[in-house]
């Protein structure tokens, strides 16, 4: 698709709304305003209502119910909420270690480091291989009945990697430890239809499955709320785990989201995706430099959409800048007090400083064509001639 100018490849950065998502949001913004607190009367029970059928609706997307939602304003909220809940109500116990995926989202380590430092939990994070999967041999020597909680991301944000979350359980609760998944990129990437079996908290994001921007929800496995300490203090609304008033239209947006990404047609949906990242990464195996692909190469092990591709003497930035305003990708870094720094998660899998500074990550989703990936492709070949030229004239 694109959006003004542009092509639109950053599809792991956020969806677009799905207009059908958006049809069922309307009237929530117009004349069903009602606070779903609001007990003492029908407007509110109307609301309560719809929110109670989009939390069943999101509750499906694990195989869990509906009292086990936590609505949130995304996944950084339902990721804090994870760790920082289970860590401050468990402070001071016997439990003093937590493990985490060397690769986990920004948020996660944050929030890793914020019990490190407030309470003093001993955090150790578990190394992955040059495809990005846990090695699931240090993390069973790291496992034992002094860990409180392992956190592993079912599907990297980065470079598309799927996690074996089953496998990862049956270490976990050898010893007793609660599991956390981070599954803002999974629900467009993989059938997690059965985490609630193997997983006890798992955070989602509306965003990143064609839903509204601002809400998400942490999936609290019905027998464990208790062990969560709230981060965000008020009336107790959300069995007191998570005070505040939901905002109606966007529950109901994501419960419509997650209602249309369960359904049969959307693994039938990954498949067509997949096929044209495949057909992306043949176009760019044929530029005038040398390319790589950064993760799984492997189709079943990585995000159908996700395309993490270095560029042999080409600067990301320069690139991302060279293709505006005619495609939009990102580079898959971030920025520590304003100063660029090399992605924590490409170092993670083994690439050197400027290799990573020399990889972009494209994604694509529902409403990417055959005809923008050929487009895209092109646009990409001229800019990296555009670059090559200037550089040697620069040299000459």
């Amino acid at each position: 698709m694109k959006t003004g100018k542009a092509l639109y490849f950053d599809y792991q950065a956020t969806t677009p709304l799905d207009p059908q998502v958006f049809e069922v949001m309307r009237p929530f913004f117009a004349e069903s305003f009602g606070n779903p607190h609001a007990s003492d009367h029908v407007v509110g029970w109307d609301a309560a209502e719809a929110i109670d059928h989009a939390a069943t609706n999101v509750a499906a997307i694990v195989g869990g119910d509906a009292d086990e939602i936590i609505f949130t304003s995304g996944a950084t909220e339902a990721n804090n909420l994870a760790l920082l809940g289970v860590g401050r109500r468990a402070a001071g116990g016997n439990r003093r270690r937590i493990l985490l995926g060397a690769t986990e989202h920004k948020c996660v380590l944050e929030s890793g480091r914020v019990l490190s430092n407030e309470h003093g939990y001993e955090v150790t994070h578990i190394p992955v291989d040059a495809d990005g999967r846990l090695d699931l041999d240090v993390l069973e020597a790291e496992l034992d009945c002094d860990v409180l909680l392992v956190s592993v991301m079912a599907a990297n944000n980065e470079i598309g990697t799927l996690q074996d979350i089953p496998k990862i359980s049956q270490l976990v609760s050898q010893y007793g430890c609660l599991l956390h998944c981070d599954c803002a990129q999974a629900p467009c990437a993989m059938d997690i239809s059965s985490f609630s079996q193997y997983v006890d908290l798992i955070s989602l994001s509306g965003h990143k499955m064609y839903g509204p921007v601002g809400i998400g929800a942490l999936y609290a496995r019905r027998d464990i709320q208790g062990n969560v300490e709230p981060i965000i203090h008020g009336g107790g609304q959300q069995n007191g785990l998570r005070s505040g008033t939901l905002p109606t239209a966007l529950c109901v947006g994501f419960g419509e989201a997650a209602r249309i990404i369960v359904g049969d047609k959307y693994a039938e949906e990954r498949a067509t995706l997949a096929k044209r990242r495949d057909k992306f990464v043949e176009y760019l195996d044929k530029l005038p430099c040398r390319t790589w692909v950064n993760g799984p190469t492997d189709s079943f092990l990585r995000h159908p959409g996700n395309i993490n591709i270095g560029f042999e003497g080409i600067a990301a930035a320069d690139l991302i800048t060279v293709l505006q305003p005619h495609l939009a990708a990102s580079t898959g870094s971030a920025c520590t007090s304003g100063l660029p720094e090399p992605s924590h998660v490409l170092r993670a899998i083994g690439l050197s400083k400027q290799e990573a500074a020399s990889s972009i990550r494209f994604s694509i989703g529902r409403y990417t064509s055959d005809e923008e990936i050929e487009e895209a492709s092109k646009l990409i070949k001229s800019s990296i001639e555009t670059l090559i030229k200037n550089s040697m004239q620069m040299t000459a």
